[in-house]
């Protein structure tokens, strides 16, 4: 049966338009014949939008999505999308092709993120649909989500989920729900809903909130008195103060202090560096609400794809009937929107704190992405030479498994298989859907995990060490995840220095070759493997001393001279010109590079520069005499005079290049070194030894 031409013409209009949009338009080319430009097809773009579609049937809204066609990652497993609508109206689906009911005839805006897995473009950017339902009476059915889909997992009373994993210079969307419990005996609540962000573990933040959709009238609030005490202020005209005080009691300030909530949320600010709190009112026993969080990564965001990020929802009831409640979510950075992922939770450690007794924690994700259901999965982790397969420890797994060695024959059960330098976690008898499997319309059911701790075999080299997962569905080809890296901060290590052989003065002073005794102290990384920088400044050095500058004969000339206060005459031996000088000298190691042959033995090279950052310079004459006695003997005596004293400041800057050895304990701990220094300035080479001990 023929259509008719409205409609046909319409129809086509459509896929024309979807098909314009998807392609990215169309290019000019020109008829081998006619030589007139033609429409041609370009390669799709990565900033296409999706296309909504939907159609309204008994009041229900049944929404589809055109997107731009998958291009597979080379070896890589099948791509895929998957979906997050938010219906414009509070609610929202995890769907492909959602169905939905609207209470109201208002005009909503429609959103689709999907993100595109195993696909080597970027998400498809999301544009807003504006939706008016119409008029068509609803048919009595439930505006929830089906039990498979039910929001809160975790059985508390705040909980959050993401549409993917974060991703830098990518955004992403958060879904922050909360709702009255009916355990918590509360008809109806009011409170403060806060997300905490910019975790401080990173220097930098990692998020910005560029957008938060509220539908329930919540508004902005502070947190900034929950930060100092979580505490309410009750009078008796609320209902609950009569329940605990007497309806006859008199008003007052009675203070209901939740000491536990207070400490919870004191510990949780400190770890974030922002937050947003929303104040929502008249909150209903059992009724669950949602807002919507678009986060964007800053172009500061930590690069690095193991690193783990973290976000706190609280909910914090006004009522002290209902308890204060938090869940936080860890979120791994990642390259791409892969499900198959291993993550190693605070992957940048203090290399001081790594020892025997440091557990590392580790958690392998998966994903059925086909489209029948697993039976088997078996987890392949690569353990590094440096963990300790024998310290392996289960902290958890979805599905929620018993140990095969406790498990009956055919029982569903977790094993684990050590092979050479790998563990496998076999999750034997069970069922895990597939995402395409017909009838699955939660993707959360679709999903597993394994969460392991391991501990180190001694302490280990400061080097990066990696591990590795292969995921095998019953007998399909492996799926092969990330590479899991762990990482040490730099972190500091002061020492001191105690060194002999500096001087004070340059080469061409009589302070030449005077050997003294300095004190100083070092900075550099702590225990660094190979190479690393070092700096040094040693304690200000102080020396005082009185030498000739000249020495005049006297040839035995008379000359007057006052003695005891009297004038009398006497024969000039020689006249000496002196000074005193008094030196603070300070030297600094500004750049030196070191590097370690291994545990023992080190070497470096670099530059010293001294300085003087004050000199005072007195000089004086003094002169030895014959004393002539009326008895014709001579007697010696010695005059001296002194003139005012002279002051530099920052003055004789002096240069050496120098090398040294070390030996000893040269990460961390005592050594001894010997360092020959280079003087441009002058020709005061030497060799100075020097003990030093780092911390």
């Amino acid at each position: 049966m023929k259509r008719p031409l409205q409609l046909r013409l319409l129809f086509s209009a459509t896929i024309l338009a979807q098909l314009f949009v998807v392609t990215g338009g169309f290019a000019q080319t020109k008829h081998p014949v006619v030589n007139k430009p033609v429409p041609a097809l370009i390669v799709p773009t990565d900033t296409v939008p999706a296309i909504i579609n939907h159609t309204v049937e008994n009041g229900v809204v049944k929404f589809s999505s055109v997107l731009r066609p998958l291009r597979q990652i080379a070896g890589a497993p099948e791509p895929f999308y998957s979906y997050f609508w938010e219906f414009g109206d509070g609610q929202f689906s995890f769907e492909k092709e959602p169905q939905h009911i609207y209470l109201d005839t208002l005009k909503h805006d429609v959103r689709l993120f999907a993100t595109n897995s195993y696909d080597d473009g970027k998400r498809p950017p999301t544009r807003p649909k504006p939706l008016k339902p119409g008029s068509s009476r609803p048919i009595l059915a439930a505006n929830k989500l089906t039990p498979e889909q039910q929001f809160f997992k975790s059985g508390g009373s705040v909980e959050m989920k993401t549409n993917c994993m974060p991703k830098p210079g990518d955004d992403m969307m958060l879904l922050l729900g909360y709702r009255n419990k009916p355990e918590n005996g509360v008809a109806s609540l009011n409170g403060t809903l806060s997300l905490l962000y910019n975790d401080k573990e990173f220097n930098k933040d990692n998020f910005e909130l560029a957008e938060a959709r509220t539908y329930h009238n919540e508004k902005k609030a502070s947190l900034d008195k929950y930060g100092t005490i979580a505490a309410l202020k009750l009078s008796n005209n609320q209902p609950f103060y009569a329940a605990i005080n007497g309806p006859n009691t008199p008003e007052a300030d009675n203070v209901v202090f939740d000491a536990e909530g207070t400490a919870l949320i004191k510990e949780k600010m400190l770890a974030y560096r922002k937050n947003e709190s929303w104040k929502f009112e008249n909150l209903k026993s059992g009724e669950e609400k949602f807002i919507f969080l678009n986060l964007k990564t800053t172009p500061e965001m930590i690069k690095d794809t193991n690193a783990v990020v973290k976000l706190t929802g609280m909910f914090i009831p006004d009522n002290p009937l209902a308890v204060t409640e938090f869940f936080t979510i860890e979120l791994q950075i990642v390259a791409s929107h892969d499900p198959n992922k291993m993550m190693l939770k605070n992957s940048r450690m203090n290399f001081r704190f790594t020892g025997k007794n440091k557990k590392l924690t580790y958690k392998v994700r998966f994903q059925n992405t086909g489209k029948g259901p697993a039976k088997k999965v078996d987890v392949g982790v690569a353990i590094a030479e440096i963990l300790d397969k024998g310290s392996i420890e289960i902290l958890d797994s979805k599905p929620k498994l018993i140990l095969s060695k406790d498990a009956y024959a055919n029982q569903s059960c977790l094993d684990t298989v050590s092979v050479a330098d790998s563990m496998h976690f076999v999750f034997k008898n069970i069922y895990l859907p597939g995402m395409q499997q017909k009838g699955v319309k939660d993707a959360d059911s679709t999903m597993g995990f394994i969460e392991y701790k391991i501990g180190f075999k001694a302490k280990p080299k400061k080097l990066p060490f990696k591990s590795g997962a292969a995921i095998v569905f019953d007998k399909n080809e492996p799926i092969y995840t990330n590479r899991a890296t762990g990482r040490y901060k730099m972190g500091l290590s002061p020492g001191i220095i105690a060194g002999y052989g500096f001087p004070f003065k340059n080469g061409n002073t009589p302070f030449s070759g005077q050997k003294n005794i300095t004190f100083g102290v070092s900075l550099a990384p702590y225990a660094p493997h190979r190479y690393y920088w070092q700096v040094e400044l040693y304690a200000s050095s102080f020396a005082e001393k009185e030498y000739l500058v000249n020495r005049m004969p006297g040839n035995d000339r008379i000359v007057p001279i006052v003695v005891d206060g009297r004038q009398q005459e006497a024969r000039l031996k020689y006249a000496d010109s002196l000074v005193r000088v008094k030196v603070i000298t300070i030297n600094i190691v500004p750049i030196q590079m070191r590097y370690n042959l291994n545990k023992y033995v080190g070497a470096g090279i670099g530059t010293l520069v001294s300085f003087n950052i004050d000199e005072q310079s007195t000089p004086s004459k003094q002169g030895l005499f014959e004393l002539l006695k009326a008895t014709g003997t001579a007697e010696p005596v010695t005059l001296k005079k002194s003139f005012d004293k002279i002051s530099k400041s920052f003055n004789d800057f002096q240069n050496t290049l120098f090398t040294d050895v070390q030996v000893g304990k040269v990460h961390v701990g005592p050594s001894i070194g010997f360092r020959y220094l280079y003087t441009l300035q002058g020709s005061n080479n030497r060799l100075i030894t020097y003990l030093t001990w780092k911390f």
